[in-house]
């Protein structure tokens, strides 16, 4: 079993806590340290002074006695090579050196640390030696002084330390937890605004802070994403409702045509009833191919071109070119494939204008193939007289194929809309038994794959019957190497 972990605001104080630990720990160290090194030195300072003092008066042969010394912290002795004592301060003894034979070395400066009661004090005492008196008599000087002041100085900031540092410590946890939990008071909103979205319909909201931090681009980001959800989400429902509406069609076809089959009884034109529930039978096959397309095409397209409707900040303009799209099979001759469609419909005939040379681009055959097919398709449902099929270019680095019928046209505001999935307009282009609303749709998606764009046009602009000119640009691709 698991222990329970502590929340992100207790982890961040214990952090805080603990380096607060180890920085006044070592600030307290080094600041007693550097305190008694300073106190040390002013000892040595004092007691050299002294000693330099008397060895002066050593080497003139002055020596008064008792000798003369500042305060009474201090002792003072005069030694010969034979460790005897020549002169001492009032306070210091006459006859025992402070130093003894195995630690006295005449001739050498020298700093000790001595037991107070060897000189008369209480605790530790420095012990400092300076040569003095002349070559054929040497003497050294020894200068004793209390160290418990430095002690007692020592004790109080160390004590001070020990009890203020607690405190103080304590006193910013507090104020760190307080400064904590206002930091991730926004966090908090943010988890209590997540936790009341449903996923209800209508729009959903994260709270946004005020301030232009890390939680304020956090929270933008999260509405942003809820936003695209959200849209997925209609544009989901919109597309079920769609499909659910294009499916009954053909289905309540057929079951009307069974029932009223089973009441005529043997007065069916079974025939006619047979050509009936065929013509409504590949319709539905047709809306469950282009369904099963599209549901394929929208696992391997970004999120924002699910359905040809991208979010506003994220739209692309015509002439941009996909840049997700997966990459291609392999070269395609466009001016073959181009013949090989146009030979499908030989009444009316289509025609088809591809200049002399190879027309290579690199994608899907069968993805370009269907391209052509709907493009040729819906512009031979509503040409007057005939369609066009044609490829130029190139032009930027792309193939131009077009596709022209002289119909009534679509309008210019209608232009984008028609793309979106189940869409058909409500005039001479408007539902017949041939389509479901799906076919451009597929090839903007398909067009997408490829890298290119399409368009649509009036194909005669200004004329009664404009017609409609669609432009797919499909990168160009130099003549591949024979194998």
């Amino acid at each position: 079993m698991s222990r329970p972990r502590l929340g992100l605001r207790a982890r961040l104080l214990a952090l805080g806590v603990l380096g607060l630990v180890l920085g006044f720990g070592l600030g307290g160290a080094l600041l007693v340290g550097a305190l008694g090194w300073t106190l040390q030195r002013s000892v040595d300072a004092e007691a050299l002074r002294t000693a330099d003092a008397v060895a002066l008066l050593t080497a003139e042969d002055a020596l008064p006695d008792p000798l003369p010394v500042a305060g009474g912290q201090l002792r003072v002795q005069v030694v010969d090579a034979q460790g005897r004592i020549r002169a001492a301060s009032i306070d210091a003894d006459r006859l025992v050196p402070m130093l003894g034979p195995g630690e006295l070395r005449p001739g050498q400066a020298q700093r000790l640390v001595v037991d107070g009661r060897r000189v008369g004090m209480s605790g530790p005492v420095r012990v400092v030696t300076v040569p003095a008196g002349t070559p054929d008599e040497p003497r050294t000087v020894l200068v004793a002084k209390s160290l418990s002041d430095v002690r007692h100085s020592l004790n109080v900031v160390r004590n001070l330390l020990l009890v203020g540092f607690p405190l103080l410590v304590a006193g910013l946890a507090v104020v760190a937890w307080r400064v904590v939990g206002a930091t991730l008071r926004p966090v908090e909103e943010l988890r209590s605004g997540a936790a009341e979205i449903t996923g209800r319909a209508g729009a959903e909201r994260l709270p946004v802070p005020a301030g232009q931090d890390e939680i304020h681009r956090l929270a933008v980001t999260l509405n942003d994403m809820l936003d695209r959800l959200a849209a997925s989400r209609d544009r989901q429902r919109a597309f079920v409702a769609d499909a659910a509406h294009e499916l009954r069609s053909p289905l309540t076809n057929m079951r009307t045509e069974l029932e009223v089959a089973r009441r005529l009884g043997d007065d069916t034109d079974w025939p006619t009833v047979a050509d009936d529930l065929l013509a409504d039978t590949e319709r539905l096959s047709r809306l469950v191919d282009d369904l099963l397309l599209l549901a394929r095409l929208d696992e391997q397209a970004p999120a924002d071109h699910l359905g040809g409707q991208a979010p506003a900040d994220r739209r692309r303009d015509a002439g941009d070119v996909h840049p997700t799209r997966p990459a291609p099979v392999g070269p395609v001759e466009l001016g073959e494939l181009l013949r090989e469609v146009a030979g499908r419909y030989p009444s009316p005939p289509v025609r088809v204008d591809v200049p002399a040379g190879a027309w290579w681009v690199e994608g899907d055959a069968g993805e370009l193939r269907r391209v052509l097919v709907n493009l040729l398709e819906n512009a031979l449902r509503h040409a007057d007289a005939g369609v066009g099929l044609a490829v130029t270019g190139p032009e930027g680095g792309y193939h131009l194929v077009t596709v022209t019928d002289d119909g009534p046209g679509i309008p210019a505001a209608d232009r984008e809309r028609v793309f979106a999935r189940f869409t058909r307009l409500d005039d001479a282009r408007a539902r017949d038994a041939g389509g479901a609303g799906l076919g451009l749709a597929i090839v903007r998606e398909l067009v997408r794959r490829a890298g290119g764009t399409v368009e649509l046009a009036d194909a005669t602009p200004g004329a009664a019957a404009p017609g409609l000119r669609a432009t797919v640009r499909l990168p160009a691709l130099a003549e591949p190497e024979p194998e």
